[in-house]
């Protein structure tokens, strides 16, 4: 069900906020692509209806797509799953190296050099990990165990999202 999907991800912009400018860029985008796919809902009833809307105007890729909003949504929920499990690996007071590893992997693959060069400027604004548990209203133990639930819950659905391009035998290299 595509309004429900859209409703869970509209609070993970909040945690997007909470990592500060370094990840404003990241929030905007996120936030304009869950928006889209809301609206959509108005039409669309699931997320197979809008590739299979796409993939018949084979429009998958083009930007502005439901389907291209759809892969940036799953990216910024998946981004967040990494920096979470990045986060409770370690206690390292400086969030850069957890951000920036979470980032390498999950986007940059997909980011110009500009981009990331941009990205690595960024991440030097980052919050320190107190400042990140103060501004989640958090402690080390309250986060670490909503974080696990936000890994367990997102995973699934990331795989989902990704199943649902294999189907229609479309690459995730992009």
């Amino acid at each position: 069900m595509l309004k429900p999907f859209c409703h869970a991800c509209s609070h993970v912009s909040v945690l997007f906020g909470s990592l500060g400018i370094a990840f404003k860029f990241a929030e905007l985008e996120y936030v304009s692509k869950v928006r889209d796919l809301t609206e959509a809902s108005e039409i669309f009833g699931s997320l197979n209806s809008i590739l299979d809307y796409d993939v018949r105007n084979d429009t998958v890729r083009t930007a502005g797509s439901l389907s291209r909003n759809l892969r940036r949504v799953r990216q910024g929920l998946d981004l967040i799953r990494a920096l979470f499990q990045n986060f409770i690996s370690t206690y390292d007071e400086s969030l850069k190296e957890v951000a920036s590893m979470a980032y390498a992997k999950v986007c940059a693959p997909y980011h110009t050099w500009a981009v990331r060069t941009t990205v690595s400027a960024g991440m030097c604004a980052l919050p320190t990990r107190d400042q990140l548990l103060i501004k989640l209203n958090e402690t080390d133990n309250s986060a670490e165990r909503e974080m696990r639930r936000f890994i367990d819950a997102s995973l699934p659905v990331i795989e989902y999202i990704d199943k649902l391009y294999i189907s229609r035998n479309i690459s995730l290299d992009w």
